[in-house]
């Protein structure tokens, strides 16, 4: 799958190049193309912003660099996505959706936003990642890309998708490992008994008991 990404900062994304994304770009399964926003200003400085009209703080992103980086990938029917604490809040379901997809498209805005103009010319489908704001939409990007990316095939192994947290509307269950006791806190005996039955009835069990203490909206 491929990530083409514009931005005015890139070097912010070379924090993907680890762990398991890394690995999976590495392999040639996810592909990252980042586009410099700022490459496509006219200005002698690279100035890409401007004073808002009407008044108020903080700059906006001129609507013709942002265009000519956008038209220069000379993609026809690739999906765009604008991260924007205006979108539609992000969701495991949004996110196995869009793993469907070959390639997306990702603009970043920055500063106090994007001249509204360029927005309505390329009809982007907007998501944020939570009702709060950030500095700029490369965070969000970035975890956009890391919850799709891991559910494209060969990225991780299937069977650690289906036991996550929402992967069947339930939290995930309690995790353990060695050592068999902690600060005097064992692990559940049914862990080791090596009844694998009784093992998966106690983890839907803790799902259940998880999701209604902790978030009691996600059980119908």
């Amino acid at each position: 799958m491929e990530f083409n990404i514009l931005t005015l900062f890139p070097e912010m994304f070379e924090t993907l190049k680890y762990s398991i994304i890394g690995k999976a770009i590495e392999n040639g399964i996810i592909k990252l193309n980042i586009i410099d926003i700022r490459d496509f200003s006219r200005d002698k400085h690279k100035k890409v912003d401007d004073t808002p009209y009407g008044g108020g703080a903080g700059m906006i992103i001129r609507p013709d660099v942002v265009y000519d980086a956008y038209k220069s990938l000379k993609k026809k029917n690739v999906k765009t996505i604008y991260l924007s604490p205006q979108g539609k809040t992000l969701t495991q379901e949004m996110v196995k959706q869009l793993s469907q997809q070959k390639e997306l498209i990702l603009l970043c805005g920055h500063y106090e936003g994007i001249d509204e103009r360029v927005i309505e010319e390329i009809e982007p489908e907007e998501i944020s990642i939570g009702d709060y704001v950030l500095t700029g939409g490369e965070i969000p990007a970035m975890v956009l890309i890391d919850s799709i990316s891991r559910n494209v095939k060969g990225v991780i192994k299937e069977e650690s998708i289906k036991e996550e947290s929402f992967s069947e509307g339930l939290l995930e269950y309690p995790q353990y490992t060695r050592p068999e006791i902690f600060l005097n806190r064992k692990v559940p005996e049914v862990l080791l008994s090596g009844h694998h039955e009784k093992i998966e009835q106690w983890r839907k069990q803790k799902s259940f008991e998880i999701t209604k203490r902790k978030r009691q909206d996600l059980i119908k």
